[in-house]
């Protein structure tokens, strides 16, 4: 039997135990070879290269409180890049009470991240988590957000008591359709059973769903009805997500404006169904299709750049 296959055999067989969980210590398996120390480290070298040419999130490492060599996968780990920026996003969401942000930032380090890099995201993230401000509201969603996503997913009608923006208490039956984030908060968008929308809809033929701030349900209960869900061929959450930008209900529009101002892809990232009409030295005529009455508060809140609204 010539070296060359000793050696293969030799790799074959520390891998195989490897990813049994095994820990090898080198002089146990140059005593098991009949060869010496200095092989077996150039078998795990070897066996190290291969797994990093593979690209399998797999390495041999030694562990020191082991004594010994073992097999380190990294699937399911995030890389350094990419475990930054879900904390960034989550940190600059500003979507939870303080406790639950920092306790779900401590569990993706703990979970997605590999032990050699935890204590640098940990110093990369720690004057935001120093100076998170929380939302107002306060309110612990986990549960909620799971509970009521299981009803969306079950098909189950929901009841919820809602305090409206006024403070006005009220409790609707409701069809859930999706949940959504958006600007700091969790929305659920339901369809409301039993409701005369003569007198409760600025729109009574509206066919889109109303939408609730999550924080704002005050009680819940999942019913044992099902429903199906009849809105499926003309609401997806997707779509309607692309439509509504600022969570305020209304009727389905289309705009026309101009925009002078000197980011036009600020405008086109904010709402994702603009389109550019026409290109001047002064600026940017964009048409939309847009969901609802915030459009009119961003327009406001940009009117140093706008002109020529039309609808």
């Amino acid at each position: 039997m010539n070296e060359s296959y000793q050696k293969n055999e030799r790799i074959l067989s520390l891998y195989t135990r490897l990813q049994r969980g095994e820990v090898l210590h080198k002089a146990e398996e140059a005593h098991r070879f009949c060869v010496n120390e200095k092989s077996i480290q150039r078998d795990i070298e070897s066996l190290r290269n291969f797994l990093e040419e593979e690209h399998n999130n797999q390495t041999v490492i030694y562990d020191k409180r082991l004594g010994g060599y073992r097999l380190d996968t990294q699937a399911g780990k995030l890389s350094n890049g990419e475990i930054l920026a879900v904390c960034k996003i989550l940190l600059e969401s500003r979507s939870l009470p303080k406790k639950d942000m920092d306790r779900l930032l401590e569990k993706l380090v703990q979970c997605c991240v590999p032990d050699t890099n935890k204590k640098t995201v940990d110093k990369l993230i720690a004057n935001e988590k120093l100076h998170y401000i929380e939302p107002h509201h306060g309110v612990s969603l986990f549960e909620r957000l799971w509970d009521i996503g299981t009803a969306v997913q079950e098909q189950r009608v929901l009841e919820i008591t809602y305090e409206k923006m006024n403070h006005e208490v009220v409790t609707r039956i409701v069809e859930p359709a999706a949940i959504m984030f958006s600007e700091y908060y969790f929305y659920l968008t339901a369809f409301i059973r039993n409701i005369d929308k003569k007198k409760e809809f600025e729109n009574a033929d509206d066919l889109f769903p109303t939408i609730y701030r999550i924080d704002r349900i005050q009680a819940f209960q999942v019913l044992p009805e099902h429903f199906m869900p009849a809105y499926a061929s003309r609401f997806q959450d997707g779509e309607f997500r692309r439509r509504v930008q600022f969570m305020y209900g209304g009727r389905l529009q289309k705009i026309r404006f101009k925009y002078t101002g000197s980011s036009i892809e600020a405008v086109l990232d904010r709402l994702p169904t603009a389109q550019i009409v026409e290109t001047d030295e002064d600026g940017w005529v964009v048409s939309a299709e847009v969901f609802g009455k915030g459009i009119d508060m961003w327009l406001r809140s940009q009117s140093a750049y706008i002109e020529e609204v039309s609808t």
